[in-house]
């Protein structure tokens, strides 16, 4: 080889080797990029102190009433419980999610959940941390509508929680001025639910969409009712007693599984708001929570029961 021909051969080789680092390094930066990506995290003050979460969760566990709430803000639901997975509004969204309870912590650990949410009263709540962060709310400590805020915080996804929660107030005040104008300020509502051969009566706190009826809408609580159901949220009583405590409506939920024959009884069609027309009957399973799926189907519920 002639000696003049050595120093270009060197520069080629060097040029080579230099471009195949900055591939090397290019797409160790790419991969980097992608890993802090995935393993981004934001911070949510939760009850019990600041918490580290995905910034964009992914796979989240529900083990109580929220999975409306992820569902509304478009988060992907892997694991539910067994009350949200029998809701019908709830099948679509909740098509490829698994049953779990909290005691089930193999099952869970084989979801690869990136974030778990429940109330703060439910056992394993340390084994469930250990799996992925896990945010746990105590009910009732906020009111139903900035819980789905404190939802929207804690999937990085507030505003967009924010922003609903504005609309939705607009438009269920909007409906109950409507609603008052038909039926009269002073007419009552009773909501009331049926579940294992005994009645139970509400408060203005409760779901059932009693937050709707009573906070929003501004309609008016028999004052049996309020007497017994307003502080706790809700009160047992006797299915033949029913009479004593309904209003001018009845807003009555029986769930899917349990009998309802006790509505063909004579007591039951003698009470004033039977006969005048003004019982509405719903399907418990759609009506046991307050997130703001459900809230949205109460909402139209109402609209069409009371004005159409």
């Amino acid at each position: 080889m002639k000696k003049w021909l050595l120093p270009m051969l060197m520069v080629l080789i060097l040029v080579l080797a230099a471009c195949g680092n900055k591939e090397d390094n290019s797409k160790k930066d790419n991969e980097g990029t992608k890993e802090a990506s995935s393993a981004e995290t934001i911070t949510y003050q939760s009850e019990t102190g600041p918490i580290e979460v995905p910034a964009h969760p992914k796979r989240v566990v529900v083990l109580s009433s929220y999975a409306g709430d992820l569902l509304q803000l478009g988060v992907n639901v892997v694991g539910v419980d067994a009350w949200e997975a029998n809701n019908p509004n709830f099948d679509d969204g909740l098509k490829n999610a698994k049953v779990v309870e909290n005691t089930d912590i193999e099952k869970i650990i084989e979801l690869d959940p990136d974030l778990i949410i429940g109330l703060n009263n439910i056992e394993n709540g340390d084994k469930l941390a250990e799996i992925a962060p896990t945010v746990l709310f105590t009910y009732g400590k906020v009111d139903y509508l900035q819980q789905f805020i404190e939802i929207g915080k804690a999937v990085n996804k507030e505003k967009e929680a924010t922003k609903w929660v504005e609309d939705f107030k607009v438009r269920a005040s909007e409906v109950g001025k409507k609603i008052k104008e038909k039926i009269g300020e002073d007419a009552t509502v009773t909501v009331a639910e049926s579940f294992d051969k005994q009645l139970y009566v509400f408060g203005d706190n409760w779901a059932r969409g009693t937050e709707i009826l009573y906070q929003e809408m501004g309609l008016k609580m028999p004052e049996k009712v309020k007497e017994v159901a307003l502080e706790p949220g809700y009160y047992a009583i006797s299915q033949e007693v029913l009479g004593e405590y309904a209003g001018d409506y009845i807003i009555l939920s029986v769930p899917e599984d349990q009998d309802s024959s006790f509505t063909n009884t004579a007591w039951f069609k003698d009470i004033k708001a039977v006969k005048d027309g003004h019982l509405y009957e719903v399907n418990a399973n759609t009506f046991y929570f307050n997130d703001a799926k459900t809230l949205e189907y109460q909402l139209d519920f109402f609209e069409k029961k009371f004005l159409h």
